[in-house]
């Protein structure tokens, strides 16, 4: 697992926002097995910020599939200022080690319709 993937997303405030990654092994191209891994993930303005939104980390019931699901709530996203921001997921493996998987951009947009 030693590639970071880039992937940039668009949050919209007061909106339920849920983005699923599949991700692989580099030698085989096959989905990583993540049974036993858990994972946390972030949003900040800046990357040396300190203020931070979480993102609820979670994965398939078939860890089999290489599948991270990350989302955020809509009663969250209400709270963040529109605007540009940085992001990335990391998991943690059994074995203790931790690597990031998922990195990029976020643009949160304000919601037009309300």
């Amino acid at each position: 697992m030693a590639i970071t993937y880039t992937a940039n997303l668009v949050i919209y405030t007061g909106t339920d926002f849920e983005q699923t990654f599949v991700l692989e092994d580099d030698l085989t191209d096959l989905p990583l097995n993540l049974t036993g891994y858990s994972g946390c993930a972030q949003l900040k303005r800046y990357e040396s910020s300190s203020k931070t939104v979480d993102f609820v980390v979670g994965f398939e019931n078939n860890r089999t599939t290489g599948r991270v699901i990350v989302s955020i709530a809509a009663t969250v996203s209400a709270t963040i200022k529109p605007g540009k921001y940085f992001y990335d997921i990391l998991l943690n493996s059994p074995t203790g080690t931790t690597t990031r998987v998922v990195e990029g951009t976020v643009l949160v947009k304000k919601s037009v319709t309300r």
